[in-house]
């Protein structure tokens, strides 16, 4: 039998198998929930514009023994928001778990705000938390007369250990005698890799094997009888395998952002970048009726069309390795969006090695 283990290459790393990979068995849960923010300093949601809000402070009140006579609330310090969390595997009732709040309706900020206690939901809908704390946020927004300033997102934040676990999901990790393991980043010779790194340890540990690849994204891996398999995984997870990445090129036109692999390889190709400038200015013109005539002075249009194109460069491009890549781009003297439209010009051309991702 063939293994991949012994493999040598730029784009393999030694990594251990609880870095590339994850089991089936132990998978988080999503929970969320609406809720209402308090003690904000009037940068919370204009009734007017959230009448949800309104209906919210409302139940709150009358929940606990309080009613307004004329049934309206107006306030400007309570901010209605969605608290979402990821419930790990196996927590048990009454630990505590991170939350995340974000606005839901126009206020300004949540900063010094306190999140009112929140049941949070499963899929299945039934509560399995309860959220409450007060708001840490990492943006602010400052307004005067003629000017705002806003950084960071000021209308998120989080809740450190802000909600209490009132129900654990039913797990039988005990009685499992399979596992299923599932890779972050399919792969067909780093799932082939983890199957035979398993088998290696488990033939002079049980003497059998006990892994086998599914497909790009799981291994199986049958659990020996004599070993609880908490004790069992944790023998697995800290074993050494050689780890393959995808020549990938990855270009976020957004933010100009653009990351390129290190097997990524360009075929010799010649390019031509240049930009052109089209400036477009209207000008127009008071005509003047002839002396003692019966005309009428009238404006006429006049625009003046300039195209420009500064000196483009014709330059060859050829990548075996990421390094000589980099610094051909770079010989270019192009930015970043112009980076990145070579590079889709260069995929198109079928002389780019690699998958091209756009963001």
């Amino acid at each position: 039998m063939t293994t991949l283990n012994s493999g040598t290459g730029a784009n393999l790393v030694n990594v251990r198998i609880k870095d590339v990979a994850s089991l089936q068995e132990a998978r988080d849960n999503q929970l969320v929930g609406y809720g209402l923010v308090i003690g904000l300093n009037s940068s919370g949601d204009s009734l007017r514009n959230s009448p949800f809000t309104e209906q919210s402070i409302r139940a709150m009140l009358e929940n606990l023994g309080i009613a307004s006579e004329d049934g309206r609330a107006r306030v400007r310090n309570v901010a209605a928001v969605i608290v979402t969390a990821n419930l790990p595997a196996f927590v048990q009732a009454g630990a505590r778990i991170d939350v995340n709040v974000s606005s839901l309706g126009d206020a300004s900020s949540l900063a010094g705000g306190t999140l009112v206690m929140t049941p949070l939901k499963a899929a299945d809908g039934e509560i399995y938390a309860v959220a409450q704390g007060s708001m840490l946020v990492g943006g602010f927004t400052a307004q005067g007369a003629a000017e705002q300033v806003t950084q960071g997102i000021p209308t998120s934040g989080r809740v450190p250990n802000g909600a209490i676990v009132e129900r654990e999901v039913k797990a039988r990790f005990g009685d499992e005698n399979m596992l299923t393991l599932q890779l972050f980043n399919p792969d067909f010779s780093t799932s082939v890799r983890i199957a035979d790194a398993i088998n290696d340890y488990a033939r002079h540990r049980f003497g059998k094997r006990v892994a086998g690849e599914q497909d790009s994204r799981t291994v199986s891996i049958r659990k020996p009888e004599g070993i609880s398999t908490a004790r069992f995984y944790a023998e697995l997870e800290n074993l050494l395998v050689m780890s393959d990445t995808p020549a990938r090129v990855v270009v976020d036109e957004r933010t100009g952002t653009i990351v390129i692999g290190n097997e990524v390889k360009i075929s010799r190709v010649a390019i031509s970048h240049g930009t052109l400038t089209v400036r477009i200015t209207e000008q127009p013109r008071v005509v003047q009726p002839e002396p003692f005539s019966r005309g009428e002075t009238a404006v006429e249009d006049f625009t003046v069309i300039d195209a420009e194109r500064p000196g483009s460069k014709l330059a060859m491009l050829e990548g075996p390795d990421l390094q000589t890549l980099v610094a051909g781009l770079n010989r270019l003297g192009v930015k970043p969006d112009g980076i990145i439209a070579i590079l889709q010009g260069i995929k198109s051309a079928g002389a780019l090695q690699a998958d091209l991702v756009v963001q």
